[in-house]
């Protein structure tokens, strides 16, 4: 070994063999052997000897050993150079089916990549068409097909002012269930800076939404989106050429910015978002966020995690993301003076159960607009439905499916006139009220007796004008001088109802029915008058 001019390291698979044939070819094919010089100081010595003392190279062949063209290559060459193959190792066994594997994974490109071929497949394959060899060689052959294969990418410069959309999609913890739900998050490629909300459901709604939001957030409106080809903007895909939807071109023409569509299954072409949506995901919502009344509480939370992440420096960058954003807000586009009202409309019918229909649920309207022509307008987080110019009613979106929205104050003029539907009230199932409220029940009925429902009723009704405290306030004063009518009640109240509005009801009072009132005469007054004057 000495003799070489270095040491062997060896490599051994656990058969005997003779050290004197380290160095032979025949022992190559048990072994893997690779020569490696002591170090780089013996290698220095003989270049120091040799071209700067000047010793012969003949003397350093004696006293080493080693080979002419060794000494050649040590002089040549400041440091030892790796081993290299000439040329590639055969391969008997795997080579005559690299073809079959290289085909198969050509095909992978147009299979679904949840149903393409792994290793293991392919060996199972190659097997059945008489492969003998084992799973390692057809793994190493996939690897590095696979790699030849691998797409590279250039690097892009971004402008200020430019921004990329996508949707995430994460779980939370509701009541007590796992739910998913989907996160919008616009992303600013030249200042890293990023806005992020979340939403039950990825739809028109929220998409429009998260832009008002983020315009809002960053200050501007960009001057040039990247999207990816989401059916809530895209209707169809013609090469480079896209038909948008009627929704996302209302947003354009509103804002007035600029779109551009990535190519289909091109996520790299806006990959500032894509890694703004796994970094809030990892960031913002790990551990598992729980949500008790609704997602506001987690939205403040998660927007006040992207003003703290615009204090952060990235790799590279002269500031921080904050520092940067002002270059971005110089290039935006100033916001519109009208906000974008970011609503889905709907003409329709209220049916006879006084319910619209939008979006698969059901909402109620005072019973008087009963069979009436409405727009329905469904907001994010609401819905409104209108009658000609006035908003008639608004409740709560609803993101499940046939479910009904019920507000109790929309029924009740119905219901003082079908008192006796009072207790078997789909509307008024659930319906919580102060306690207050059902002991002056119980005392009406005792009173008037089958009329107490009716003026119970009435009672209800002031609800549509007062709030749920006040009335709850004047019912405990009435309750308390024992007046326990509507019109005794709405005294009490602040504002007062209107004398003109109220009605004095002689149930109850059979006594008063044997008063007469005569109608006033108005010369009486002149005739008192007269009487004065002359005392005078």
């Amino acid at each position: 070994v000495e003799k070489c001019g270095g040491i062997v390291a060896v490599e051994n698979c656990g058969t005997q063999i003779d050290p004197q044939r380290l160095c032979t070819r025949r022992c190559a094919s048990r072994w893997r052997v690779r020569r490696v010089y002591r170090d780089m100081e013996q290698w220095a010595e003989i270049r120091q000897r040799v071209l700067v003392d000047g010793e012969s190279k003949r003397k350093i062949l004696r006293e080493s050993g080693m080979h002419w063209t060794t000494l050649e290559k040590i002089l040549s060459e400041s440091e030892p150079a790796d081993y290299r193959l000439k040329q590639p190792r055969p391969k008997p066994v795997i080579g005559p089916y690299l073809d079959q594997i290289q085909q198969i994974l050509k095909k992978d490109r147009e299979a679904p990549r949840k149903q393409r071929h792994s290793a293991m497949r392919i060996f199972k394959r190659i097997k059945e068409a008489g492969y003998t060899g084992g799973y390692t060689q057809v793994k190493e052959a996939v690897n590095d097909l696979r790699q030849g294969s691998r797409e590279v990418f250039m690097p892009l410069e971004h402008k200020p002012g430019e921004a990329q959309v996508d949707f995430g999609h994460a779980h939370v913890w509701e009541q007590g269930k796992l739910e998913e739900v989907a996160y919008f998050v616009m992303s600013l490629p030249y200042s890293d800076g990023m806005f992020v909300k979340i939403y039950e459901r990825e739809c028109t709604e929220s998409f429009w939404d998260g832009h008002i939001q983020a315009f809002a957030f960053f200050g501007g409106v960009p001057w040039r989106i990247s999207y990816d080809n989401t059916s809530i903007a895209v209707k169809e895909i013609a090469g480079r050429e896209r038909e948008l939807t009627t929704g996302f071109l209302r947003l354009q023409s509103h804002y007035l910015f600029k779109a551009h569509f990535c190519q289909p299954a091109r996520g790299n072409e806006k990959g500032v978002v894509e890694g703004a949506v796994g970094f809030s995901r990892r960031n913002f919502m790990v551990p598992v966020p729980e949500i008790t009344n609704g997602l506001e509480g987690l939205n403040a939370q998660i927007q006040e995690q992207c003003r703290d992440d615009m204090e952060r420096k990235l790799r590279g960058q002269e500031g921080t993301k904050a520092e940067l954003l002002k270059a971005d807000q110089a290039a935006f586009r100033a916001l519109p003076a009208v906000p974008f009202e970011g609503c889905r409309k709907l003409s329709t019918a209220s049916n006879s159960l006084s319910l619209v229909r939008f979006d698969c649920n059901d909402y109620s309207v005072p019973v008087e607009y009963a069979h009436r022509m409405v727009v329905v307008k469904g907001f994010v987080d609401r819905v409104e439905i209108c009658r000609l110019t006035e908003t008639i009613a608004t409740h709560r979106r609803l993101w499940t499916k046939e479910d009904i929205s019920f507000d109790p104050l929309h029924y009740l003029a119905l219901l003082e006139r079908k008192p006796g539907a009072l207790e078997h009230a789909r509307p008024l199932s659930g319906w919580q009220l102060p306690e207050c409220f059902e002991v002056l029940k119980r005392r009406l009925e005792d009173e008037l007796g089958a009329d107490g429902k009716r003026e119970y009723i009435r009672v209800l009704r002031l609800l549509e004008k007062h709030s749920q405290e006040a009335v709850a306030q004047g019912i405990e004063k009435g309750l308390g001088h024992r007046a326990h009518t509507r019109d005794a009640i709405a005294q009490f109240l602040v504002p007062q109802e209107e004398w003109r509005t109220t009605t004095f009801n002689l149930d109850g009072h059979p006594h008063l029915r044997l008063v007469k009132v005569e109608n006033t005469n108005l010369f009486a007054y002149g005739e008192l008058r007269r009487v004065e004057v002359n005392n005078e």
